[in-house]
């Protein structure tokens, strides 16, 4: 299969302040950022960044995870777990008989390692760190010293950060195993990669039948490619590919955190693979690096926003660009009525841990992040443009 990457002009969409280019929240297989001068693909980034792993493409980080620990834990163990989380990324510890218990996380989204170390014990398996938004966890050698100090495995969960680099390393690979999600970097329906750096997480690793990548074209490559075109062109559109392509009635597996990690078991799709060949990983994290810096520029200055991070480190491609804002739902209305469409909250969090006490801080950041797009197929003047009218 031949991946095409066309250019396409963002999509004009009409709203209050008249005519405006639209963002989006993730890059179409429309933009022209893939196939450049010089594209190297994923393999060889990872190769430079981090040349003494080992790695595997799947379709899902969490599924990956899975075939990761799954030679190295028996049932009856734990998994300590940010609070600050998505619901599925726990899926793969109960799938393998673990439990995962949730700790604590300060304003900067550092561990409160006080709380961490409390829930630590003989069952104890394995530490999970979070890169959030494309940036190190604050902490992250403290709780990598942490880890080895109990015996334990350190998880690097680097599922927004695919090319972020800090101390030279890749992110993802600064603990004994690591995923990344690239279906959160590039137009893919699906793609993850896990990372084995520790010699025993190595020799125990028996891929499961879904690791790697599929052998043909399937259905999910079509459905992403015509859904994508159909985005571009209009909405009416986009409803009639959808109704064509329906697989039945609403799929649940969007807010049932079991359903989302049992649809995620399939291999990396072909069209995944061949896209992320084609990408070119400099060129993708410098046009991530210029929007991030261009919506700090736009909302530094506001006095209901306040920025998670205020410096962009060499080396780090930023996932989002998140705010913590003093109305949330203002916010969003306000960026989406200035054309910006790919704005939004996150995470939502897992019943165990949504209004619980003992995670105060974790339901505070879900109660005021907001994330804007940084993706490789915005122009930064866009995001001026955005500028311009919210200070209408």
């Amino acid at each position: 299969m031949t991946v095409i990457i066309l250019s396409c002009r963002v999509p004009l969409r009409r709203n209050r302040t008249g005519f405006s280019r639209m963002i989006n929240a993730t890059p179409s297989v429309f933009d022209a950022s893939l196939s450049r001068s010089g594209s190297t693909g994923i393999d060889s980034f990872v190769d430079r960044y981090a040349p003494d792993v080992e790695y595997t493409y799947y379709g899902a980080g969490k599924i990956a995870l899975r075939d990761g620990l799954a030679g190295l834990v028996e049932p009856g163990g734990n998994v300590l777990v940010p609070a600050y989380l998505s619901p599925a990324v726990v899926e793969p510890f109960r799938d393998l008989g673990l439990e995962p218990r949730f700790y604590a996380v300060e304003e900067t989204l550092a561990p409160d390692f006080a709380d961490l170390e409390d829930r630590i014990d003989d069952d104890t398996v394995a530490i999970t760190s979070v890169n959030y938004f494309g940036f190190p966890q604050p902490g992250l050698r403290r709780l990598a010293s942490l880890a080895d100090d109990h015996d334990c495995y350190h998880i690097d969960d680097n599922a927004h950060a695919p090319l972020s680099v800090a101390d030279d390393r890749l992110l993802g690979t600064h603990g004994d195993l690591g995923i990344a999600t690239l279906r959160k970097l590039l137009p893919v329906p699906d793609g993850a990669v896990l990372y084995r750096r520790d010699d025993e997480v190595r020799e125990a690793f028996d891929p499961s039948s879904l690791a790697g990548t599929a052998d043909r074209v399937a259905a999910t490559d079509y459905r992403f490619v015509a859904t994508s075109v159909a985005e571009r062109v209009s909405p009416t559109l986009l409803r009639s590919i959808e109704s064509v392509l329906d697989d039945g009635p609403d799929d649940s597996s969007s807010v049932d955190p079991e359903a989302r990690y049992e649809a995620a078991k399939i291999p990396m799709s072909k069209f995944s693979a061949r896209v992320a060949a084609a990408a070119n990983p400099e060129a993708i994290r410098d046009a991530r690096r210029e929007n991030f810096r261009a919506w700090r520029d736009v909302l530094e200055a506001r006095d209901d926003v306040r920025l998670l991070y205020e410096e962009l480190s060499a080396g780090l491609s930023p996932y989002e660009f998140p705010v913590r804002a003093d109305d949330q739902a203002a916010l969003l209305d306000e960026l989406a009525d200035a054309g910006v469409a790919g704005a939004h909250t996150w995470p939502i969090l897992r019943e165990s841990v949504h209004e619980n006490a003992a995670y105060e801080t974790a339901n505070r950041l879900a109660n005021e992040i907001v994330v804007l797009p940084v993706h490789q197929g915005i122009e930064p003047a866009a995001i001026e443009a955005v500028g311009d009218r919210l200070r209408r």
